[in-house]
């Protein structure tokens, strides 16, 4: 039986006797009066950002989801948001975007509320909007930072909090540190200052953003097509496109920048087409998961559609689904949509002599390294970042303040893509566009983007990759996820599946000029490569496998015998 632990009983305690916490939210509590166990995982510690900014289950406690510890996290950006502002013209303004998860809308609502009691100006979006939308706006409309409450493709019960920059990145561990440290410093729930809706609009500091913002935002992704005119005089007209937005942000915005480029035949699957918070459809809103695709699955094979799109709840990241030469739906890897759509877009802009000199291509370590191969084949430059969009972000910035290179392309194996300027965070919207657009291109030429995948195998080499996470939650988890880094890194491997281990790479020490992070990521004599990490969004460890093989089916062994060996260890 679980023992509360004195931070857990003070938290707890605390939380009971706040006269600013209201009566429902100290029932929820008392109703878990003998469940020590969940009242330890609620209160042993607040929620940290992570990769993701805050992100947790939603309910009563420090280490939940809730209104006050949105207000407290937003008390302390306040600061931080106002100390970037000191000595600017005006007052600083935050644009603030939601998803259709529980209480997204409410979230956000306080949080701006939150905003206007400390003088700063709150953009408030009415209604969904994608994670992507948000991080353009900031952008587009001059923000000091950005807010968008949601958890992505978690599961229904979870929510939450990520922070963007005036550039419209998401904060950056500098960053990041100095809000935390100003959330800390917020001495208690009484401390935090808010005005009601009524106050905010009445004094201007709550605005609402509407059409125009949407309108700028799907205009500037269309305007990252390479064969706009091609698609709208042809191809478009009949290539059948299925899409879903899994009950999210992504069914209007996909919709029209699809119709904005021309193609004409655009199917969404109905059962999906809503907004549903508890995402009834699917065990998972994820479209990494071929489950995610079931309903798009048996629309697409009743209409004969060439192509298949989901995007998540945020519309942040984008799946796909191709017919192979059986004419059987696949469902591309994160990493063979990113070689698909490196290769389409470095293409199209060389043949058009359009593409710089100094393009630039930006992925992340646990990547695979086809896409890298291919834009170097086409004479760009490839810079490797730590997981998470931020940094990709990042990199963005500094090309765009030395002008050294031209970004080109950035993506992360887990479905993140983005192409064009306008924005510092992945983009489903224009990875749906620009997925569309690669496989009607190249249904002229009578292939699909199977066909694609088979000749850019052929050209570059057979890269194979698989990700495995074991899910470890509560206070326990993350002790045995500790373990587990602890063990990797103090007992290095000579050898795994018979191949010798060639280096290892331990992030906790900021290799490269990379931020310190708990990643090691293990090199191979035959050029494979394993890579553990802990997410910072889910209570997992990730585990990342690449090969390189001389055929399909040798890369299909090579990564099963690797797979099998590295499991045997994390799982025992």
């Amino acid at each position: 039986m679980t023992q509360l632990s004195k931070k857990a009983l003070e938290g707890i305690e605390s939380w009971l006797q706040d006269p600013y916490i209201d009566e429902e939210t100290k029932q929820e509590l008392r109703a878990l009066q003998g469940n020590d166990r969940e009242l330890e995982d609620r209160f042993y510690k607040e929620l940290e950002f992570g990769t993701g900014g805050l992100r947790g289950v939603i309910g009563a406690g420090s280490n939940r989801m809730n209104r006050y510890v949105i207000g407290r996290a937003t008390q302390g950006l306040a600061r931080y948001i106002l100390e970037q502002h000191a000595g600017k013209e005006g007052k600083p303004s935050v644009v603030i975007a939601h998803d259709s998860r529980h209480f997204s809308p409410e979230f956000a609502l306080d949080a701006a509320l939150v905003l206007a009691g400390n003088g700063i100006v709150a953009k408030l979006f009415p209604s969904l909007r994608p994670t992507p939308q948000l991080s353009f706006s900031v952008r587009h409309l001059g923000a000091s930072g950005g807010i968008v409450v949601t958890a992505s493709h978690n599961p229904p019960e979870y929510n939450g909090y990520k922070v963007y920059n005036n550039e419209g990145g998401q904060l950056v561990p500098d960053q990041a540190e100095k809000v935390i440290g100003y959330i800390r410093e917020v001495p208690s729930f009484a401390d935090i200052k808010t005005l009601t809706r009524e106050e905010a609009e009445s004094q201007g500091l709550l605005v609402w953003l509407g059409e125009a913002e949407d309108e700028a935002f799907v205009d500037r992704v269309a305007s990252v097509s390479v064969n706009r005119e091609l698609i709208a005089a042809g191809p478009g007209k009949n290539f059948k496109v299925v899409f879903t937005p899994l009950h999210g942000t992504g069914n209007i915005p996909v919709r029209r920048v699809l119709e904005k480029i021309g193609f004409e035949q655009v199917h969404i699957v109905p059962e999906q087409e809503q907004p549903d918070a508890e995402f009834s459809t699917v065990k998972s809103p994820n479209p990494e998961e071929r489950d995610a695709f079931k309903l798009a699955i048996a629309l697409g094979e009743k209409i004969g559609a060439d192509l298949l799109i989901g995007t998540d709840p945020d519309a942040d990241r984008m799946g796909a689904v191709v017919k192979n030469r059986d004419g059987e739906y696949v469902v591309l890897s994160g990493n063979q949509s990113g070689a698909i759509m490196v290769y389409y877009l470095l293409n199209q802009l060389k043949e058009t002599g359009k593409l710089p000199n100094n393009g630039a291509v930006i992925k992340t370590i646990v990547t695979s390294e086809m896409g890298a191969v291919i834009a170097e084949h086409f004479g760009a430059t490839v810079f490797n970042t730590l997981t998470g969009f931020k940094y990709i972000g990042e990199k963005m910035n500094q090309f765009d303040q030395t002008g050294e290179y031209t970004y080109l392309f950035g993506y992360e194996e887990s479905y993140g893509y983005l192409a064009g300027n306008y924005a510092r965070d992945k983009d489903a919207v224009l990875a749906a566009m620009l997925i569309a657009e690669a496989a009607a291109y190249y249904s002229t030429q009578g292939k699909t983007l199977y066909d694609v995948l088979q000749e850019l195998y052929e050209q570059f080499g057979y890269f194979l990759e698989k990700l495995e996470s074991r899910t470890l939650k509560g206070k326990d988890g993350v002790e045995q996820i500790q373990g587990k880094m602890t063990d990797w890194r103090s007992n290095a491997p000579q050898e795994i599946a018979g191949v010798k281990v060639d280096k290892v790479l331990d992030y906790s020490q900021g290799l490269d000029g990379l931020p310190r992070e708990n990643v090691l990521k293990f090199l191979l004599e035959d050029g494979s490569w394993f890579c553990l990490r802990p997410s910072g969004t889910e209570p997992k460890i990730k585990v990342y496998f690449a090969v390189r093989g001389s055929s399909l089916p040798d890369a299909e062994h090579r990564i099963g015998q690797l797979v099998e060996a590295v499991m045997a260890r994390v799982d025992a």
